[in-house]
């Protein structure tokens, strides 16, 4: 070789590496203009909050379904009858009436109708003359045939109120009667529960009755018994303690007002060379509140950049990349749904009819609120530790030289975002990202923008972390999706 040749060849050698790093970076650059892009349109103004039923629904999946078509997705949902939008149709039920009544051995007790409150799951629930059982703080249930067509009379000030009312009422209560006596009032009951609640239609609801009395109401109403609310409380907080008849009955009366929502998940789906094998799951709601302060506040829209807008943005790039990647395996499919801010039902109905048998589903990745974090951080797993997909996961972040967070402190979060409803229905899910590995940073956005006005896009926007997570996304896809290192489909 003679030196002039040597010295190019050293010297292009030399130039390699900043050229590559010179198109990684513009690659970086893109992607984060795209992201950016994404959010600012769908968390704008136009998109008035991106509530679902509304027009600002309707310009979503418009969006996002052109975005997916560009992309070369085809349609997900298997369904000639329905292309790329899934229905999904939500009953809305809001507290309408409220009525109790009390009587002892006949005669009516007289307690203030502005001291209790009555509420039913169903459209309208009635139960009369009901016996009154004293459970106490509701730690032990009592058996089925002791709860069974009576009202369970629960201590609030015992904590974990819900678990236990549903427990009693799981138990065989007719319903349950929680005494206010602790720190929380019945007004704070009434802001809690007499708001707007969603299920899907078609659900079969128990009409299932809850009421609360405040202690100087059940006072008035133990009145002559030579009981009252001090001594139960003193009688429950004994070692042998066990639930007894209280001299009184009750009939409960509650109705709702229904709303009826129609809305769509949107399906997209990446072909495999093995559709057969399998699919890998992705997903992210496009969903936010809509309109959610009265006038005349400064913004009247929760336009939900960060929740959830950073999330189908990076579902979208995770897309782009992986079909201008080499043929994969197996199918990806890409969810976008609909109703997680109304309690995961996009995400339920999904479980309850999917485009593909569920056991096929080898992975599921659900993306929410990514745009928190800087670039470089460790990856946390929602739901570490609760499906068969750590070790791959683990293998991933070695190939990627990408550090994963310690401990499970993030899964206290588990039960708030999409992947949950699809575990209930035994499906690998989880959420993996940059952003959650640094809790007080998530934490301080719970605090101050989460499901507020706030959440827009700020100058300051933070996508280093979204970009991370974009590409640590499109390599365990990747993996999932490959035979060679996820042989089987799950049984």
């Amino acid at each position: 070789m003679s030196r002039a040749i040597a010295l190019l060849l050293a010297a292009s050698l030399a130039c390699a590496p900043a050229h590559a790093a010179s198109k990684a970076d513009k690659e970086r650059t893109a992607l984060i203009a795209q992201l950016r892009a994404h959010i600012t349109e769908l968390a704008s103004d136009a998109y008035e909050g991106r509530e679902p039923g509304t027009e600002g629904e309707s310009k979503t999946l418009r969006y996002l379904g052109k975005q997916w078509f560009d992309i070369g997705l085809e349609s997900g949902t298997n369904d000639p009858g329905h292309a790329w939008f899934a229905p999904v149709t939500l009953i809305g039920r809001e507290p309408a009436s409220s009525a109790a009544l009390f009587s002892r051995r006949g005669r009516r007790v007289p307690v203030p109708a502005d001291s209790v409150l009555v509420l039913t799951s169903g459209k309208r629930s009635l139960l009369e003359n009901a016996p009154v059982l004293f459970v106490g703080k509701g730690e032990v249930i009592p058996p089925r045939a002791e709860l069974a067509g009576r009202i369970a009379l629960l201590l609030d000030s015992g904590g974990k109120g819900s678990e236990r009312q549903n427990a009693l009422l799981g138990g065989g209560a007719s319903a349950v009667m929680t005494v206010l006596d602790g720190d929380r009032t019945l007004a704070n009951v009434v802001d809690r529960r007499s708001r707007l609640s969603y299920g899907i239609a078609g659900e079969e609801l128990s009409g299932d009755l809850d009421a609360f009395i405040t202690a100087a109401a059940l006072d008035k109403a133990l009145a002559g018994t030579g009981q009252n609310v001090a001594l139960l409380q003193k009688r429950a907080a004994t070692a042998d303690f066990s639930p007894w008849l209280i001299d009184l009955v009750a009939t409960f009366e509650a109705t709702t007002h229904e709303t009826r929502v129609n809305t769509h998940n949107m399906i997209g789906r990446l072909p495999g060379r093995r559709p057969d094998a399998g699919a890998v799951l992705v997903m992210a709601h496009w969903d936010h509140f809509g309109r959610c302060a009265p006038p005349p506040a400064p913004h009247e829209i929760c336009n939900g950049a960060i929740d959830n807008a950073s999330g189908v943005a990076a579902m979208t790039e995770i897309a782009r990349k992986l079909s201008r990647g080499p043929e994969l395996d197996r199918d990806v499919y890409f969810l976008a749904t609909t109703g997680e801010e109304m309690g995961l039902l996009g995400a339920q109905a999904f479980a309850e009819n999917p485009p593909l048998p569920l056991k096929q589903i080898v992975a599921a990745f659900n993306i929410d609120s990514i745009a928190l974090g800087p670039a470089g951080q460790p990856f946390a797993i929602v739901g570490v530790g609760m499906t068969p997909l750590d070790a791959q996961i683990a293998a991933v972040a070695r190939q990627q030289k990408r550090k994963l967070a310690e401990g499970n402190a993030v899964n206290a979060y588990v039960k708030r975002q999409d992947g949950w409803a699809l575990m209930q229905h035994d499906v690998p899910a989880v959420m993996v990202s940059s952003s959650w590995s640094d809790l007080a940073r998530v934490e301080h956005f719970m605090e101050t923008d989460y499901h507020r006005p706030t959440d827009v896009v700020k100058p300051g926007l933070e996508l280093g972390g979204a970009a991370d997570d974009v590409d640590f996304h499109v390599a365990m896809i990747r993996w999932f999706a490959d035979l060679r290192k996820v042989p089987a489909t799950r049984n």
